[in-house]
């Protein structure tokens, strides 16, 4: 994937949105999504300790792959939606498919992105921004997951923000950083950088 350089001025660069990243505190000792922080019998509070999720946007979830196999948790929060963008069998993947959800009504979808600078995860941005539109457009809720909810699914839900919200890169990856302690790599902020260029572009001639 051949890298180009923008001198334009007023472009988004990957080195901005690694400034959002160093600049922005997430903020901390929040409540897990679907539980109450007044409730503190032992049954209750071991039911959170293998859970990693965040609400990052109304309606809207990233969190790790344990709890992306956590069906019990997924229906308490009223899951419709679930990206894996992470599926596969090898090591830094998560072997899930639809078959694993087929006792819900969850609806899946899986992309086989490797978290590495490298890798051409642009491809998937609209097909991720579709997905993710139509839980929110019917009302329902979606999960985005990887390995750890860092890297690969923190990118798809800013595609989605940008895509489908109209919301500039340095300002969606603030967002979720508030939320959640996101970092997608470095070829993945260069791809974002890229896609809110052309998202720029494109209003600007529309």
């Amino acid at each position: 994937m051949e890298r180009k350089n923008y001198a334009l001025a007023g472009e988004t660069t990957e080195d901005q949105l690694t400034s959002v990243i160093l600049a922005t505190e997430v903020q901390e000792y929040k409540p897990l999504p679907g539980f109450h922080q007044r409730v503190r019998n032992l049954q209750y509070c071991r039911a959170q300790q293998d859970i990693d999720c965040d609400e990052v946007y109304p309606g809207i979830y990233i969190g790790d792959s344990l709890t992306a196999r956590n069906k019990k948790y997924l229906k308490m929060l009223g899951i419709t939606h679930l990206l894996n963008s992470a599926e596969g069998t090898r090591f830094g993947f998560v072997n899930t498919n639809s078959n694993y959800y087929a006792d819900t009504t969850i609806k899946y979808l899986g992309l086989q992105v490797k978290d590495l600078p490298s890798e051409d995860i642009g491809k998937y941005f609209y097909t991720a921004a579709n997905f993710i539109d139509e839980a929110m457009s019917t009302r329902g809720k979606a999960f985005v997951h990887c390995m750890q909810g860092v890297s690969r699914s923190a990118t798809c839900v800013l595609a989605y923000l940008m895509i489908k919200k109209d919301m500039l890169a340095c300002d969606a990856l603030h967002l979720l950083r508030t939320n959640r302690d996101v970092r997608p790599n470095k070829g993945f902020l260069w791809q974002l950088a890229q896609l809110d260029n052309k998202l720029r572009r494109q209003r600007l001639t529309s």
